[in-house]
């Protein structure tokens, strides 16, 4: 071990993927020095780093293994945060075995397991989807009595919309249970009300109990009637339509959740939902949120450096009211690229929709002799724009503008 290690801090970084390198680029830009974890020897965050540790995101009893060898080498480590990677239970298990400020193990394991989290939340009286732990089909048509079609069925612990459906009849409860069954590594499946409204994604720091929620986007489901019944988002677009006695109805809402389930220092990422009868929470996360949303997003909506104040709360610093406030509310707009299935042959116009007034971020996930399949969960789009203006319209229109400009042709 080299005898530099001992000189300066070190933060763990979990998670070093493509989107997790927007956040450690923030990390490097506060001069700490960075510990990245992820499973993938190869992970591109990997260069980004200080020190590279080739352990799964999810085994948190071996990860806190590597670090304790560190700190027997001197390594001191004053911080770990998640970046882009849904393991709050490892995060939560390094802070809790190093002495590190974090969610506790018990809040993280409500964050992590959606069943748990619902029943938590009931109990404190946040308003929620109806739901049910279902261990049969049978368990399912009693429940689709209960709450009704269409119904939503979901693995209790997976993410990146695996197995999540919205189903319509009895004929496909058998196929459905399989399907989120098969995405849950525990092989567990619940179902939920469909609850009608419009959906948001919001992101909130949480400092001593103290609530800034910094992020609020308006979700985009146009592509639900030809996915169906996948639930697959095409992005999202900020400021909100809603007006802004709405908006804070939702804000209070998905605060009190967080506070709920005791994520009293770090952040909360709210699914929502607004319903006619009000706001209502379908998930809340422990964690940075993916889609580039808390990296580029929301500091381009709002100027707010939203990952850098995530970092300061994982290293036990209190938020400046001055840093959280927004310093602006300019039009931002996420879409993702709508492909049929088959094998791509050349992908052209990339430079040129990249050059367009206003695009901020444009990238693509298929190349010559990649095969596009059918959409089924979120991490199978095949690329996005981020695209900001003075309103949201023209932020929506310059980000449909990019992709047109894409061409993909097939292979016969």
């Amino acid at each position: 071990m080299d005898n530099s290690i001992s000189e300066v801090p070190y933060v763990i970084l979990i998670g070093g993927g493509v989107e997790a390198c927007e956040g450690i680029r923030v990390a490097r830009q506060m001069g700490l020095k960075l510990i990245v974890v992820d499973g993938d020897p190869h992970a591109p965050g990997f260069e980004l780093a200080d020190l590279s540790l080739s352990i799964s995101t999810y085994d948190g009893q071996q990860l806190i293994r590597a670090c304790r060898d560190l700190q027997q080498d001197g390594c001191k480590i004053i911080g770990v945060i998640a970046m882009c990677a849904d393991v709050p239970v490892s995060v939560a298990a390094v802070a809790q075995a190093l002495g590190l400020p974090g969610l506790s193990l018990e809040s993280a394991c409500w964050v992590a397991d959606k069943l748990l989290m619902k029943q938590r939340l009931e109990a404190q009286g946040i308003p929620i989807p109806g739901y049910a732990a279902v261990k049969s089909v049978e368990d399912m048509g009693e429940q689709a009595a209960l709450l009704g079609l269409p119904l939503v069925v979901k693995p209790v612990d997976s993410r990146g919309a695996r197995g999540v459906l919205l189903i319509d009849e009895e004929a496909q409860f058998e196929w459905a249970y399989k399907v989120a069954r098969d995405e849950s590594p525990t092989g567990r499946v619940m179902v939920e009300e469909y609850l009608p409204g419009p959906q948001f994604s919001t992101e909130t720091l949480v400092d001593k109990g103290q609530c800034y929620t910094v992020g609020f986007s308006d979700r985009n489901y146009e592509w639900l009637e030809k996915t169906r019944p996948h639930i697959i988002e095409n992005g999202g677009d900020a400021p909100t339509a809603l007006s802004p006695t709405e908006r804070q109805q939702v804000v209070d809402t998905v605060e009190k959740a967080a506070l709920a389930l005791n994520i009293r220092s770090g952040v909360a990422k709210g699914d929502m939902v607004l319903t006619p009868r009000g706001p209502k929470v379908i998930e809340i996360a422990g964690r940075l949120s993916g889609g580039y949303f808390s990296t580029t997003q929301i500091p381009l909506a709002t100027g707010v450096n939203f990952v850098e104040q995530a970092i300061r709360l994982a290293l036990g610093e209190t938020l400046q009211p001055s840093a959280v406030a927004s310093k602006w509310q300019r039009g931002v707009a996420i879409r993702y690229l709508d492909l049929p299935p088959g094998r791509v042959s050349s992908v052209t116009g990339e430079k040129k929709a990249a050059s367009l007034p206003g695009v901020e971020m444009l990238r693509l996930f298929v190349a010559p002799g990649d095969y596009v399949p059918q959409l089924g969960n979120h991490t199978q789009r095949p690329g996005f724009v981020i695209a900001t203006a003075e309103t949201k319209e023209l932020a929506v229109s310059r980000a449909q503008r990019a992709l047109a400009q894409i061409r993909i042709d097939y292979a016969q």
